[in-house]
């Protein structure tokens, strides 16, 4: 929404009329007119005047993004990014463990290969196969 269609929106709403709005902000009819159809702006002091006769942020007023909601998504967004970066820190100790567990089991099975290898090999030995 344009500033112009923002402040009408906003000026109606707290049932002023153009002459009433004017007077807080000592300016005719005519400027708020102007301003209202977008034919001029106000300046920087008459803005911030604005805004307060509102109640409202700068940002509220001109660009109409209520800061609250934009500073809450801010934050809603590094929460997200910090779940992911809690996710891939938890992937890559995940795919460790699963490396220590591969390794533990090859190992098993080189010690059980070789134990039969040896068991074929040297089946005589009572003393090396003995429960």
């Amino acid at each position: 929404m344009k500033f112009n269609e923002r402040l009408l929106e906003i000026r109606k709403k707290q049932g002023l009329s153009q002459e009433e709005l004017g007077a807080e902000l000592q300016v005719s009819r005519q400027t708020i007119s102007k301003w209202e159809a977008g034919q001029s702006y106000p300046d920087f002091q008459r803005l911030v005047m604005l805004s307060d006769y509102f109640g409202m942020t700068l940002d509220e007023l001109v660009k109409g993004i209520d800061v609250q909601d934009v500073r809450e998504k801010n934050l809603t967004d590094e929460k997200v990014a910090s779940i992911y970066l809690d996710v891939e820190k938890g992937k890559l100790g995940l795919k460790k463990v699963i490396k220590v567990f591969c390794y533990i089991g090859v190992a098993l099975l080189v010690i059980i290969g070789v134990t039969f290898v040896v068991h074929l090999a040297f089946p005589d030995i009572e003393w090396l196969w003995r429960r």
